[in-house]
């Protein structure tokens, strides 16, 4: 029988396979980039977006994630919609069982992203929105 994790090693784990969209920024912010995939359909692609963001839909991540990141050691990042969405978790396991092995979930997803206030890439172009004050601190 598997012993049962502990708390700490529970809590540990979930912080080695998730991301939130303020750590994102930040770490872009310091240069390290990982590389994220938007695993959203074409039109939710198009309505906006993480800028430097790759566009790889679900069915397709498996069949193109070796011209996105052919190391499988990257620093991998995937987002779906947001909270309600299983894409991400979906999308990470499939990197996971391809063998990758730096591979994390932005929890919220694209969602909290906007909701954060920071910038998205749509067919309009650039935009950000003002934070929501649920989400994060008014400036």
């Amino acid at each position: 029988m598997t012993e049962p994790l502990s708390a700490a090693a529970f809590f540990a784990a979930k912080l080695a396979y998730e991301t939130d969209p303020a750590d994102l920024a930040a770490a872009r912010a310091a240069g390290e980039a990982p590389l994220v995939i938007d695993v959203r359909n074409a039109a939710a692609w198009d309505q906006g977006h993480l800028p430097q963001a790759k566009h790889a839909p679900l069915a397709e991540l498996a069949q193109r994630i070796g011209e996105l990141a052919p190391d499988p050691a990257a620093a991998v990042v995937v987002y779906c919609w947001g909270p309600g969405c299983n894409g991400s978790t979906r999308g990470a396991l499939t990197l996971a069982e391809l063998g990758y092995t730096d591979v994390r979930e932005l929890i919220g997803g694209y969602e909290y992203w906007v909701r954060e206030g920071f910038a998205v890439v749509g067919a309009e172009g650039r935009r950000r929105s003002a934070p929501d004050p649920l989400t994060a601190p008014a400036a």
